[in-house]
């Protein structure tokens, strides 16, 4: 039966083919040959393999196959994988929080998601993960070295990790129901919105424009600007990605999508209105920031409307379309690529900052009271507002101490601010330079 079904198959491509006078011949009888060889191999498999295995698993497997040797990020995902991708763009999954992908047959860590159990025990973008319970991940495929990771709440699972430049090392992660609030907001330093985008799923945008209005009524005329944080994003929805840039974009091309018919490319444009009235805007990016966050960045980026600092992004610049098969899960596959508004690809090459800042450890410097200014000379004169200033001054530490384990967020607010200053200032006129001397 089967062989007859794949005849059949082969019959209708071949018919197909000759109908619309496209195909050669010769091209037509290798299709037909190369479709009796995936059933000859597939009834010899069945018969003589030393186990049992099922015509599902078998035609599973080569679908997969067929699909993954496309890209490392197109695949055949069952109705259990396709369950579990609907659930993760919803918020709300089980596992250990990780986002991967493969590279080299070894599975390489996209990002960790923000409190989760890989990120709590450490795990970082760049990492391979080489074993899962002792078992090499090599010939495993994506799919199956996820459904691996999965698992039931509370059960451990051991993963070993292979770090630049450090020893390899295992870490032993026990599996949570993973709730992501993949939006926060916070003020810093009592003049800055700092947003941190974790994933983008549904709903971001109306997070991320409430939290701004918020902060307007709130600071008023202190709002300095607004810092985007994106470190370890590993992407999400397209739409999010979009709606969101658009919040701070007044007009212009976001992101377009070009597949290999010039007729199917697609281009998103920003809507009248930035909601941040034109405050700076900077975007922390790191190697872990992917797909959807580079969007975000690369059309900030291009508009001139955010500085990005940080590290070069993951350089995930490619379109999945997901395609449902009914009962049988769906496939997912390469469908384009992603170009930012000036035409830039993201793909493979990720998002260069406009100013590089490294991770980096800091600390405070105590001077020991061997530090002279002024003020310690004897019979010098007083300023009237010492008293004010000695009280900006203690809480200048207090927020220094309070920042000083993030390095490049500390760089970030510090980029906000000085961007807001310079944009204030106004130019001293003859004028006004005449009635100091007059004084």
């Amino acid at each position: 039966m089967l062989k007859k079904a794949i005849f059949t198959l082969s019959f209708l491509c071949v018919v197909a083919g000759t109908a619309v006078g496209a195909p050669k011949k010769e091209k037509e009888a290798d299709t037909y040959e190369m479709l009796n060889l995936f059933g000859e191999v597939m009834e010899r498999a069945k018969a003589t393999y030393v186990e049992e295995v099922s015509d599902k698993k078998l035609i599973e497997s080569a679908i997969n196959g067929m699909l993954t040797s496309l890209d490392p990020h197109s695949s055949y995902l069952d109705e259990d994988d396709f369950s579990y991708m609907s659930e993760q763009t919803k918020g709300k999954f089980g596992g250990l929080g990780i986002e991967v992908t493969m590279d080299n047959g070894l599975v390489l860590v996209v990002s960790p998601i923000d409190d989760t159990p890989a990120y709590k025990a450490g795990i970082k973008a760049g990492d391979y993960i080489t074993h899962i319970d002792g078992e090499t991940v090599i010939g495993m495929t994506l799919n199956d070295a996820v459904s691996k990771m999965r698992g039931k709440i509370g059960t451990k699972i051991k993963l070993s990790i292979r770090r630049a430049n450090a020893k390899p090392f295992d870490v032993t992660l026990k599996r949570e129901e993973i709730k992501i609030r993949s939006v926060k907001t916070e003020i810093k330093n009592d003049d800055i919105l700092y947003i941190r985008i974790s994933s983008f799923a549904e709903e971001n945008d109306k997070e991320i424009a409430k939290a701004v209005e918020d902060a307007q009524k709130k600071l008023k005329d202190k709002f300095m600007g607004i810092v985007i944080d994106v470190r370890n994003n590993p992407g999400g929805l397209l739409d999010q990605a979009v709606t969101v840039s658009d919040l701070f974009l007044d007009k212009g091309e976001i992101v377009s999508t070009r597949s290999r018919n010039e007729e199917d490319t697609v281009k998103y444009t920003a809507e009248p209105g930035d909601i941040a009235r034109g405050l700076p805007i900077v975007v922390i990016i790191n190697e872990g920031s992917a797909s959807a966050s580079e969007i975000l960045a690369g059309a900030l980026q291009d508009h001139h409307r955010a500085v990005v600092i940080g590290q070069k992004s993951f350089g995930k610049g490619s379109v999945q379309t997901v395609i449902p098969l009914g009962e049988y899960g769906a496939m997912r596959i390469t469908t384009a690529r992603y170009y930012t508004p000036s035409g830039r690809s993201i793909q493979a090459k990720g998002i260069e900052p406009d100013i590089v800042v490294k991770p980096a450890k800091v600390e405070l410097l105590e001077s020991y009271g061997l530090n002279i200014t002024e003020a310690d000379l004897q019979g010098a004169l007083k300023n009237e507002e010492e008293e004010a200033g000695k009280k900006a001054d203690k809480n200048d530490n207090n927020d220094n101490a309070e920042k000083i384990s993030d390095y490049q967020l500390i760089r970030a607010l510090d980029l906000v601010k000085a961007l807001k200053l310079y944009n204030n200032q106004q130019p001293v006129s003859e004028a006004d330079t005449a009635k100091e001397e007059d004084k």
